[in-house]
């Protein structure tokens, strides 16, 4: 690459054949220096095929996943604070580096929290897509309204379906009222400068910790003031 993120960012460049990634990558993970990995794949049928591999393998890790119980991530914070879950978030930008990895710790504890199934609209699984799609419509019919109708409806439900599981279009957990990309939008104009959301990663260690239900956004925001 001709630039790299930061001048502390040491990239290497391995060149293989596709059947010599997976040994490649299991190499590199047994490796004295693989403490803590982020491993990025482009589609969710990747992920999971790489996940399955890396299990087999003996590889202790999670997958990133849109389909986890709102119960189950009420215990990620917990999880995340005790290092059991790892996050990873790419932003690109030539602003002030102090304000950047400020925020980039509060998506950081965004992600941790919501599992978010992909960074933009154009990013979601075409696969996802189409089975919410499917069951939209199905409760849909069920109402009775006419065809031209349901289409409608179901343009509506599904924006709703992307505020919750992209990324960019969330509410932040940190302040409970404006999306992801206003945020950051924000922050760009006040540095004057543009900021790209590049992509993120969860990674997470074993199934969690059992969690008793409360107020999650407030603990996030807690967890990411230091009280």
């Amino acid at each position: 690459p001709e630039r790299v993120a930061t001048a502390t960012v040491d990239q290497r460049v391995y060149t293989v054949s596709s059947h010599e990634r997976i040994k490649v990558l299991l190499k590199l993970l047994r490796g004295p220096d693989a403490v803590s990995t982020i491993v990025f794949a482009n589609r969710r049928d990747q992920v999971r095929s790489l996940y399955e591999k890396l299990r087999k393998a003996g590889i202790s890790c999670g997958i990133l996943s849109g389909e986890i119980t709102q119960a189950k991530r009420t215990r990620t914070l917990a999880d995340f604070k005790s290092g059991k879950i790892a996050v990873l978030v790419a932003l690109e930008s030539s602003g002030d580096k102090e304000k950047l990895g400020a925020l980039a710790k509060q998506i950081v504890m965004h992600v941790a929290a919501t599992n978010s199934a992909s960074t933009t609209v154009d990013d979601l699984d075409p696969a996802l897509l189409e089975r919410e799609k499917n069951v939209l419509t199905e409760q849909a019919r069920e109402s009775g309204k006419p065809e031209e109708i349901i289409e409608k409806m179901i343009v509506g439900r599904i924006q709703k379906y992307y505020e919750e599981v992209v990324l960019n279009e969330q509410v932040f957990v940190i302040d409970g009222e404006n999306r992801v990309k206003a945020v950051i939008a924000n922050l760009a104009k006040e540095l004057g400068t543009d900021i790209a959301l590049k992509g993120f990663v969860r990674y997470q260690l074993g199934d969690g910790i059992e969690k008793e239900e409360g107020d999650f956004a407030a603990e996030v925001a807690a967890a990411v003031s230091g009280s």
